[in-house]
């Protein structure tokens, strides 16, 4: 396989880069990234010298481009996941960013795809397209559950789906398009509740809750769905859609307790704040589609904490990953406050692990 991932150098992206650059050493791993401010380099220092392994800057609004790299590299396979992710950015900052490139983004790619006659593609997609559940309702977001967006970084990702279904329909273009829930994991940039609840309570801030803190996500490790996607490349049918969960539901006000408990923090280190607009009460994933080609999670639920503990003790020891972020560039959402000093950060961080300079270190 020759394998064309964009959007690599963010987070899921470059776990899961790194996830196929060492389990198939037989395979050409090209990752194409933009680079915009969730993009970071340093997330694959680990293995930027891998002989698999090429990196090449690019938007995949850009279509001669991406047709360039997929003659240039003889790319078999595309696998996506560039897109401006955040809710709150789409919310305060505009939304035109998210429909060119989770909307029109995704046809560049399906139109590189059908004139390349690939042999496949997968689209990595939210659970948010298909809107809210009730904390009291017993239902589950399935595969045939209607597309119903609330947030626009929810309803561009759904213009990128429906694509995907058109492209499948009239062009037979072969391609998959996947809906997964919170993700958390290393190399996550900390505009996600995780790893910015674990910046602000190492420096002794409050940590900010949304509203009740009674909103629910299912959470699932990267790592996992890194699993799940190279499971799809493989095995995956084309024209399907797949949910990807860990049934590991856990409201924001329970995360919140638990990072504050595993770091020695004081229970009540956190305060409610003004609530999000449209913010959706609930998601939760029924995977068993999934789970019938073979897939099964590493962490699920009765094994989250452990997880949780494991990703904040990554911050911990990264050193040098945690203060070239800070120097690269401030949050990309200006409502949101910056946690404290980076020089504060960086010494809690030294406090509390081993690793001084040099390249992240990472569990292969």
């Amino acid at each position: 396989m020759r394998l064309l991932v964009c959007g690599g150098a963010g987070f899921i992206g470059s776990n899961f880069v790194r996830y196929m650059v060492r389990k198939y050493p037989e395979y050409v791993i090209v990752n194409y990234d933009k680079l915009t401010y969730a993009g970071n380099m340093d997330n694959l220092r680990d293995i930027e010298l891998e002989p698999n392994y090429k990196f090449v800057k690019g938007d995949i609004v850009d279509l001669d481009r991406v047709n360039e790299v997929i003659k240039r590299n003889k790319i078999t396979h595309i696998i996506n996941f560039a897109a401006e992710t955040h809710v709150d950015r789409s919310i305060h900052g505009g939304a035109k960013e998210f429909v060119m490139t989770n909307t029109l983004g995704v046809q560049m790619l399906l139109d590189a795809a059908r004139a390349n006659a690939i042999d496949g593609m997968v689209n990595v997609s939210t659970d948010e397209v298909y809107g809210a559940l009730e904390l009291d309702e017993k239902r589950k977001f399935t595969e045939s559950t209607p597309i119903f967006p609330n947030m626009p970084y929810a309803a561009a990702k759904a213009g990128g789906d429906l694509m995907c279904n058109a492209y499948w329909v009239t062009h037979k273009v072969p391609v998959i398009v996947t809906h997964c829930s919170n993700n958390y994991g290393p190399y996550q940039y900390p505009e996600k509740i995780i790893p910015y609840f674990i910046f602000k309570a190492m420096v002794g801030e409050k940590l900010p809750v949304y509203g009740d803190g009674l909103y629910v996500r299912d959470w699932i490790h990267v790592r996992d769905h890194a699993k799940a996607l190279d499971l799809l490349l493989h095995k995956g049918k084309p024209g399907e859609t797949y949910n990807i969960g860990s049934d590991n539901e856990r409201s924001n006000l329970e995360i919140t307790k638990m990072i504050l408990k595993f770091l020695s923090k004081p229970e009540d280190q956190f305060e409610s704040v003004e609530d999000r607009p449209g913010h959706d009460r609930r998601y939760s994933i029924d995977a068993t589609k999934i789970k019938k080609l073979g897939w099964k999670p590493d962490y699920p639920r009765q094994r989250f904490e452990q997880g949780l503990r494991e990703t904040i003790s990554w911050y911990q020891s990264n050193t040098a990953w945690v203060e070239n972020l800070w120097e690269k560039a401030k949050f990309a959402n200006p409502h949101i406050r910056v946690p404290g000093d980076k020089k504060l950060i960086s010494k809690e961080v030294k406090k509390n692990g081993k690793s001084k300079r040099g390249r992240p270190k990472s569990k292969k």
